[in-house]
């Protein structure tokens, strides 16, 4: 499994807006192979600030997202650049294991 820390910086007083186009996304990825965990969170200090935390079964599977045409319904990648002051900042991450995921490399 890989995973993945998103921070965003929204244009001051974007910071709900920003959160929940990315909700919308979150809500888009629902049942997408590979998708384990895709978290919105909003930093309490700075309300701009929002997170995104990624787990993905393998790197061909987010990947697979990425590439994935919007849903009808579903934000654009544009709608969450332009809500940006800056670019993310993405930092990989091995997963491990934790609750609510599944068993990752026979460990519980």
């Amino acid at each position: 499994m890989i995973g993945r820390l998103m921070t965003m910086t929204a244009h001051p007083g974007k910071g709900d807006q920003l959160a929940g186009v990315l909700l919308r996304v979150a809500e888009s990825l629902h049942g997408f192979p590979g998708c384990e965990i895709y978290l919105i969170s909003q930093d309490t200090a700075d309300p701009d600030t929002v997170h995104v935390t990624e787990v993905w079964r393998d790197e061909a599977s987010a990947q697979a997202a990425l590439a994935a045409p919007p849903h009808a319904d579903g934000p654009d990648p544009a709608d969450v650049l332009a809500l940006l002051s800056s670019s993310p900042h993405r930092t990989d991450l091995t997963v491990l294991g934790g609750v609510g995921l599944p068993t990752v490399g026979g460990q519980p």
